[in-house]
């Protein structure tokens, strides 16, 4: 759930320690201690909501699952970011899990977004996929990416070469949001048409199911754009001016750091608990 600002500079600069705490350092260890004591018990709760079938059951809700068990370790990861301002060893770790952040979490939520595709576009296909054992196979692909990419940030943070990280991380936001962006115009086409033969009744049904596909994928789509555009946009201006400073890529790693929480909201909120989570 977090991207140090600092690991998306030069890997040779993440690698200097201080303990000379500026204002915008201070800001940014404040998200960190945000993300972590939020995201985590957050997530926590929403997995055992998962797994004791409070909500539609693991089959239905396994990319979630998983997702969730991504964001937990992005608040690990957290962690690291703030130890990584008292001692460089964390260095490591935090490149590392560094890839659940820039790959993880999109590559789960466009999971999502393909399986409402498949629901609403293609509903035949979507019945014959339903099975958890295509999930599970979507899921360990999805995870085998996704430490590809935690190795590919060790390595990045070994060669020191700062343009291809930021070229990876760019080239990772276009590839999942054209996916996204491919299944909320899919669905918003489908929203437009409407069987001649059908009921009334069963045409509003499946218009109702349609609209809740969209604006999750909506919401999705917008989120995700959210989290990476301002790291792709701070990345390629980066590239072209050539001038690396810390504070650019602050403003990214808040935008990233909040829309980390809407997705656990909107789940807390469909199951009926978030009231009763604030409560708590």
């Amino acid at each position: 759930m977090n991207i140090s600002t600092e690991n998306f500079t030069t890997p040779a600069a993440s690698t200097n320690s201080t303990t000379d705490i500026s204002l915008l350092n201070s800001l940014e260890m404040c998200m960190f201690g945000i993300c972590f004591l939020s995201g985590l018990p957050t997530h926590s709760y929403i997995i055992w909501l998962i797994v004791t079938g409070t909500g539609s059951g693991v089959a239905s809700e396994f990319f979630f699952l998983n997702l969730s068990v991504c964001e937990i370790g992005n608040c690990i990861n957290a962690v690291f970011g703030l130890l990584s301002y008292f001692s460089s060893l964390f260095n490591i770790l935090t490149n590392f899990v560094q890839g659940l952040c820039i790959t993880g979490r999109p590559l789960f939520q466009c999971l999502m977004c393909v399986e409402r595709y498949l629901a609403v576009v293609h509903p035949v296909t979507f019945l014959k996929f339903k099975p958890l054992r295509y999930r599970v196979i979507c899921c360990t692909i999805a995870w085998i990416i996704t430490l590809g990419s935690c190795l590919f940030c060790i390595f990045i943070l070994v060669s020191v070469n700062r343009d291809a990280f930021v070229w990876f991380f760019s080239t990772m936001f276009l590839l999942y949001f054209s996916i996204q962006l491919f299944c909320l115009v899919a669905v918003l086409r489908a929203l437009k048409q409407s069987g001649p033969g059908e009921r009334r009744r069963e045409r509003e049904d499946e218009n109702r199911m349609k609209r809740r596909a969209f604006f999750l994928i909506l919401i999705t789509t917008v989120t995700m754009s959210i989290q990476n555009v301002p790291f792709t946009i701070t990345g390629l201006y980066v590239i072209l001016t050539k001038q690396d400073v810390d504070d650019y890529w602050l403003p990214a790693f808040i935008c990233y750091v909040l829309t980390g929480f809407l997705q656990p909201f909107l789940y807390l909120q469909r199951t009926g608990k978030l009231f009763r989570l604030c409560s708590s």
